[in-house]
């Protein structure tokens, strides 16, 4: 939920490892004024995160931001109720970056993406994405998550997976979350000296507890083999259902689609290789496919080629008839 580029940009020349601290204590004024400082930072600046502070209690907040290389890590402590990252933060601020969401406090949370739900009781950890909406809601309003994040194709490189294993739990009896855990404590240390030779390996650290964490949930079997073809199945129809809905749009591509369902343009490619036809060749069937029943309708006879091709997604009327013809064998006057 933390992106990469949290931090102010005079850090950014710097190639070592940058860290912030933002407690609310340290503001000026009194609990009120503070309690708003500190939310409205959190989402204007620091990270784009909207927090709804714990009704009743004396407010406290704490946020930690760690960045070394393209990878970032980020706490946040204290009495907070819920924590979302909206559409408009998305819009605001967005990478191609999955984050893996720890939690690093005593009461259990829930979060909530793309229409689906998990529990997290203290230890435990999800996989999701950070360029989709998401809201993750605290039982008793002491807030204590730990978010690790980087670059998807870093985790793919590692565990060609992931995106199975999006929302999925990951127990806090796995010894993979003691380690994130741990591994954050460290770079969050503000005591520990860094040296160039380990800020070398952070960035691949991260990606590789990523990976590891997302190759344990739900410990795989002959079941979870048949949730996750399941899983596939269900995204590729709603890929499909996107397509057959929107394939007249000039604009139409795999990176919109992809962001409508949640989902990466990489992910959607490859679950339409496995069906045989690429998200460009489906689009380009339905079109061609519309515009020769069209050709074809006496009704249609007043309307021009041109206003047919158009009509039906292609921009280039040069374009329509070379497609048509090759697909067809004749011309789009000849379908006439």
């Amino acid at each position: 939920m933390f992106s990469s580029a949290d931090l102010p940009e005079h850090l950014g020349a710097y190639e070592g490892l940058h860290r912030i601290t933002y407690n609310s204590s340290d503001l000026i004024g009194g609990e009120q004024i503070q309690k708003e400082q500190w939310i409205s930072s959190l989402t204007s600046g620091y990270a784009r995160l909207r927090a709804d502070p714990a009704i009743g209690r004396s407010f406290e907040g704490e946020l930690r931001i760690v960045r070394a290389s393209d990878v970032s890590v980020g706490t946040i402590h204290g009495t907070v109720k819920s924590i979302s990252r909206t559409t408009e933060d998305i819009a605001a601020q967005s990478t191609n970056n999955v984050v893996l969401l720890l939690n690093a406090g005593h009461s259990p949370l829930s979060v909530d993406q793309a229409g689906r739900s998990v529990d997290l009781s203290p230890g435990a950890s999800v996989l999701v994405e950070q360029s989709a909406p998401s809201i993750i809601r605290v039982s008793d309003g002491q807030c204590g998550l730990t978010a690790v994040q980087t670059d998807r194709e870093r985790v793919r490189q590692r565990y060609a997976g992931f995106e199975d294993r999006l929302m999925t739990v990951v127990s806090s009896s796995m010894m993979i979350n003691a380690l994130v855990r741990a591994y954050v404590g460290v770079l969050a240390d503000e005591k520990e000296a860094e040296s160039q030779l380990t800020m070398q390996f952070v960035a691949d650290h991260i990606a590789d507890l990523i990976a590891a964490t997302a190759s344990i949930a739900a410990p795989v079997t002959a079941h979870d083999n048949a949730d996750a073809r399941g899983l596939r199945a269900v995204r590729t129809q709603a890929i499909l259902t996107k397509i057959r809905g929107g394939f007249t749009d000039p604009e139409i591509s795999a990176q919109g689609v992809a962001k409508e369902l949640g989902l990466s343009a990489r992910y959607v490619q490859d679950l339409l290789q496995e069906t045989g036809i690429s998200f460009s060749e489906r689009v380009l069937e339905l079109r061609l496919q519309r515009a020769h029943k069209m050709l074809s309708q006496r009704h249609n006879d007043a309307m021009r080629v041109s206003e047919i091709a158009l009509i039906n997604g292609f921009s280039d009327v040069s374009y329509f008839n070379r497609c048509f013809r090759r697909r067809f064998g004749y011309t789009p006057s000849s379908a006439r």
